[in-house]
């Protein structure tokens, strides 16, 4: 039986989707996705600027054996959302998962070319707001996330989220086996979104460094930083994390708050070779610090996508045979 998300997006053999993981998915990713039975997405900032966006779209568009789409994120953070959206809606991906702000008016365009949209969500107060202007699912961020993670258990938030709301509920946290999909599935998801599981992935384009952490550090390992952007985000406890810590400085803090002073004080400082200041206010990047969820628990080799979806699909269909 077809499961709710598989309803949405036609052409879904599994319903799974490939989270959208800044500075991490890629093209190739999506499109190796889709062949292997799962749907793919990828944030619109992976790219430079608009047109490397449409360009990727094209190119998915003719690869993709199944159903591809575009994080969008639409808060004034983001000075290419709608130029962004406008591309989307050109070439009628086939859905939309937005992040921070009010997505009432992606909702409304991509509606118009026949889109879906899929929402972030953390709690209910902002899920029920999202289905009030016409989300066709939620996608309910737990506390066991990759990157910007929830504040809810997942029973816990899949409880209240269908205790109020009446679309679909793709969870999104802390799952990267067979077993945590069915569960998943078990306790009422109409989908899972998994991240963290397919950094350590042959198409991925993260450093090796990167990919064999994935490997090599468990859950246990996954701490919170502030330091990338102000925000709370897991990153995984490296040596370097360790030495710069994990709390923003006062430099730090003021530039976050002070953003249209940054890119000023960042060019002054390569210009003077002001290597302290440099290292004290710019040298934490998505470059030196690595994201990733509690789920790399269950990451024990570097394997093509496919591979890592087999053994998901195999263990699943062996579990419910």
């Amino acid at each position: 039986m077809a499961s709710s998300l598989q309803n949405l997006l036609p052409g879904l053999k599994y319903p799974i989707i490939m989270a959208p993981m800044f500075l991490v998915t890629n093209t190739r990713m999506v499109i190796e996705a889709t062949k292997s039975g799962i749907a793919g997405c990828i944030p619109a900032l992976n790219f430079k600027n608009t047109k490397e966006l449409e360009k990727a779209i094209v190119e998915m568009k003719s690869k993709c054996e199944g159903p591809f789409g575009i994080n969008l994120i639409v808060n004034k953070s983001n000075l290419y959302y709608k130029e962004q959206l406008r591309v989307c809606c050109k070439y009628k991906v086939d859905f939309i998962i937005t992040s921070l702000g009010s997505p009432a008016e992606v909702i409304r365009k991509a509606h118009e070319v026949g889109i879906k949209v899929f929402c972030d969500v953390t709690d209910v107060g902002y899920a029920v707001k999202v289905e009030a202007v016409g989300a066709d699912a939620l996608i309910a961020v737990n506390n066991r996330a990759g990157g910007h993670a929830g504040q809810l258990t997942q029973k816990e938030l899949l409880k209240t989220l269908k205790e109020n709301c009446r679309i679909p509920i793709i969870s999104a946290g802390g799952i990267s086996t067979a077993k945590g999909v069915k569960f998943t599935l078990d306790i009422g998801a109409d989908g899972l979104s998994m991240g963290s599981v397919f950094i350590a992935s042959e198409e991925a384009d993260v450093s090796q460094e990167y990919k064999e952490a994935c490997v090599q550090y468990g859950a246990d390992d996954i701490v919170m930083t502030t330091k990338l952007s102000g925000t709370p985000c897991t990153v995984i406890n490296t040596p370097y994390v360790q030495t710069v810590g994990t709390n923003q400085n006062g430099l730090e803090r003021f530039l976050n708050q002070n953003k249209s002073l940054k890119k000023w004080l960042k060019a002054f400082v390569f210009y003077k070779g002001m290597k302290s200041l440099q290292n004290a206010a710019f040298s934490t990047t998505y470059k030196t610090v690595w994201c990733a969820g509690p789920s790399i628990e269950h990451v024990k080799s570097i394997r093509p996508i496919k591979e890592i979806v087999k053994e998901l699909v195999s263990e699943i269909e062996s579990i419910q045979s």
